[in-house]
């Protein structure tokens, strides 16, 4: 059973940074990309970042300059360093992961961690 487990969410002043984590445990034989999505009340969601297995990155064009994601393969963890927020970036923030556990890739989405920006 393969699980993402994000962390890092928060309440956090406009301005300010944070950092999600999102771990992957169980059976897992490889990860190919991993990313973030967020959706914010009563919108669809969005792509914010993603990362290949061989680190390379794409972005919304509205966190451009502001979010770095990055991965640590030794521990199946991809990471979120957010800055500069704004208010607009309130959202649940979801990890989502394509990962080989056993014979067939799968896609995985972790539960979700809730981003607050205030004004």
């Amino acid at each position: 059973q393969v699980q993402l487990v994000e962390s890092g969410g928060g309440l956090v002043q406009a301005g300010g940074s944070l950092r999600l984590s999102c771990a992957a445990s169980g059976s897992i034989r490889k990860i190919n990309t991993m990313g973030w999505y967020r959706q914010a009340p009563g919108k669809q969601r969005e792509l914010v970042a993603r990362i290949t297995s061989g680190h390379n990155t794409n972005y919304a064009d509205s966190v451009k300059g502001r979010f770095t994601i990055s991965r640590d393969d030794t521990k199946n963890t991809v990471y979120l360093q957010m800055s500069s927020l704004y208010p607009e970036d309130t959202a649940v923030y979801y990890c989502n992961a394509d990962i080989l556990p056993l014979s067939v890739w799968t896609n995985y989405w972790g539960q979700g961690t809730q981003v607050t920006v205030s004004s």
